[in-house]
């Protein structure tokens, strides 16, 4: 154990924030705290830090560990370079080298018992700085630099002219170098795009300190945590896996605890009705015998009622009209701001109920397209055309359509006159709008604010195309869900730009993605896309002046050739044979997945046989017959599990 938080409670005024929150990690743990916007996941990063002190409770770190920070705001300001600011944090090793090179030359003029004791601290210095992998410092730098989207050109540049998001990931890439023994995050992939996150994940999964994150993007949690730490309510819940297994843990443990809780209800009513029974026979005895059972039922501690997911806060959303066949086709598209070219001979086809993800590095483009196509920005060449009975809604971050001067409440409600104030107050809830706050002056809301509300007004609207431009900006967790389960539901058509990957592997049935001022066209969802974006990106751009199709790339240990050297490879240069192939490598990732997924349920099945056999085996259990029957029950229905997967196994073996 290198950290613990032991029961560490906080509060702010008359607002418990934390309470009795416990948890501990080890030395390679990576551990993701989630939770809903306000519930205390800064706070506490602050009090382990130990920038807040906990009103009850301790941190007990490890002696001598080094703890590292990043938080959502810093104010950045150094006058370095770049590279110089990164030099930074490998400052020790550049001062080991430094006096290594000056007992090199010490040694020169040195004979007899000097040179003896020049030798020894030589030898010692040079060990450590081998350890401390000294020889590949500055690999190490350009590699984290590059991971982080910084071009060589980018090295000589003043840190104070960058911007802010670059800054951050200076911050961020300056942290990652110092290598603490344990890494505080909060909300680290705000300013990084789809590639340098990726790059983020391999670093972290193997990293050899421990990783604590704050987190908002779910796939990301899913690649790089191995536990889930909620905070709901102030309190803590530990769950040991990822992202995908707390969702499904969580949900059964709401079931469990509504379950629970209807039961109790049920019980406690039914012991009123009889106490309201036996009070209605006016006799001496049966009084008694009432307030005995009254005595009892004030005892009983109560359930808490769990928070539910309300039903009337899912967005349902419903095109007034169905559009043709043919929604949205584009052909010949070129932009430009001067000489930087974004793209030039574009072309789309979005069909009736596709649910298509623009993506692609910063930059790249996407957010213009997306302008070009809703007719919010001019094109310098190519034609966009609108299929039949299409009406199209756009969303972006500047919301342009709403009144600085009205309430939250008024907007809503002069723009839907026939929606009811219950059902107003509710879609407002479901964007994190409650209270009083749907009161508030729209002026007065921050620009996240304004993005929420302008698209919560977009989601009621009569549209049958959606058009949206990075929508799950300033959203929490179960707002997210609000809206994918909204969107997956939609039988319109939507087209949106996100970095929310979790997010486009719930609702995107394809994928565009915007690179080399092309787009390349990737069915399925980001899964999908991700095993498969090289590969087909070289396949489809084979005439594209600006893909390198000689140029070969590596994912996921896989060689990913150009197209003439794949078809020699081949001896066929046909799609369909390379779909043949493409199948035959998804049917073996699918075999090693099953095997892998049947290991862990045999090995699971084995450890509790293993504690079945102890407890049977304990001679203080030898009097408990109900227990005793239990466990030989169990032991029998996973002996019989067991050997169904050990069959299985065989088979996939």
């Amino acid at each position: 154990m290198i950290l613990a938080c032991q029961n560490i409670s906080k509060s702010f005024g008359d607002v418990e924030i934390l309470k009795s929150v416990n948890f501990h990690i080890e030395e390679h743990d990576k551990l993701a705290v989630v939770g809903v916007n306000g519930a205390g996941k800064t706070t506490l990063l602050r009090v382990i830090l130990g920038e807040e002190e906990p009103d009850t409770g301790t941190v007990v770190r490890a002696r001598d560990i080094r703890i590292g920070y990043l938080s959502q705001h810093q104010d950045i300001s150094f006058d370095n370079t770049v590279y110089q600011e990164m030099e930074q944090a490998k400052q020790y090793l550049i001062d080991m080298e430094r006096r290594l090179r000056e007992l090199e030359a010490d040694m020169k003029h040195a004979e007899g018992a000097e040179l003896e004791k020049i030798l020894e601290a030589y030898n010692r210095l040079s060990t450590r700085y081998d350890h401390e992998n000294g020889y590949a410092y500055e690999s190490e730098i350009t590699g984290v630099l590059k991971g982080l989207g910084f071009a060589e050109s980018d090295y000589d540049r003043d840190i104070n002219s960058l911007s802010g998001g670059q800054k951050m990931r200076i911050a961020l890439g300056r942290l990652l170098l110092s290598r603490p023994d344990v890494i505080l995050l909060d909300e680290p992939t705000n300013h990084l795009d789809m590639s340098s996150i990726s790059w983020l994940e391999g670093f972290l999964a193997g990293y050899s300190g421990a990783v604590i994150v704050v987190s908002h993007d779910r796939y990301f949690i899913d690649r790089v945590s191995g536990q889930i730490l909620e905070i709901e309510h102030g309190k803590s819940t530990l769950y040991r896996g990822n992202y995908s297994f707390y969702r499904e843990q969580y949900e059964k443990k709401r079931q469990d605890e509504m379950k629970a809780y209807l039961n109790q209800q049920a019980e406690i009513s039914h012991e009123e009705d009889v106490i309201r029974k036996l009070k209605s026979f006016n006799r001496e005895k049966s009084v008694k015998r009432a307030e005995s059972r009254e005595k009892l039922l004030s005892k009983v501690e109560r359930i808490e009622k769990p928070e539910e997911l309300r039903a009337d806060m899912r967005l349902t959303l419903t095109p007034v009209t169905e559009s043709g066949e043919d929604v949205l086709f584009a052909e010949h598209l070129r932009k430009a701001y001067g000489e930087n070219l974004l793209f030039q001979e574009l072309g789309l086809d979005i069909k009736r109920g596709e649910h298509v993800a623009l993506v692609g590095g910063n930059g790249t483009g996407k957010t213009t397209l997306l302008k070009i196509l809703a007719r919010k920005l001019s094109k310098d060449e190519g034609t966009v055309t609108l299929g039949a009975r299409v009406r199209m809604g756009y969303f972006d971050q500047e919301n342009q359509d709403l009144d600085p001067e009205k309430t939250l409440f008024d907007e809503m409600s002069d723009a839907f006159p026939e929606m009811t104030n219950t059902r107003i107050r509710n879609v407002l809830a479901a964007f994190l709008f409650t209270g009083d706050k749907v009161f508030q002056k729209i002026g007065d809301l921050s620009g996240g604010e304004r993005g929420r509300l302008s698209l919560a007004k977009l989601m009621l609207s009569p549209a049958n195309l959606l058009l949206l431009d990075e929508p799950t900006n300033h959203l929490d967790i179960r707002s997210k869900e609000i809206l994918e389960d909204a969107i997956r539901d939609y039988t319109g058509t939507v087209l949106y730009v996100s970095h929310d990957r979790y997010f486009i592997n719930r609702t995107a049935t394809r994928i565009l993605e915007l690179r080399a001022k092309v787009l390349t066209n990737y069915p399925g969802n980001y899964d999908d896309y991700e095993e498969n974006r090289d590969r087909l990106f070289l396949l489809q751009n084979a005439e594209n002046p600006y893909v390198d199709t000689n140029q070969a790339v590596t994912r996921d240990g896989f060689s990913i050739v150009s197209t003439d050297a794949y078809a020699k490879e081949t001896g066929s240069s046909s799609k369909e044979e390379y779909l043949q192939r493409k199948e035959a490598y998804a049917a073996e990732r699918k075999r090693a997945s099953d095997l892998r997924k049947l290991e862990k349920q045999a090995a699971a099945a084995e450890e509790e046989l293993e504690e079945i056999d102890a407890q049977l085996s304990d001679p203080a259990n030898g009097t408990d017959v109900e227990l005793l029957t239990k466990l030989t029950n169990r032991q029998q229905e996973l002996e019989e599990q067991l050997l169904l997967l050990y069959e299985r196994l065989e088979e996939l073996k």
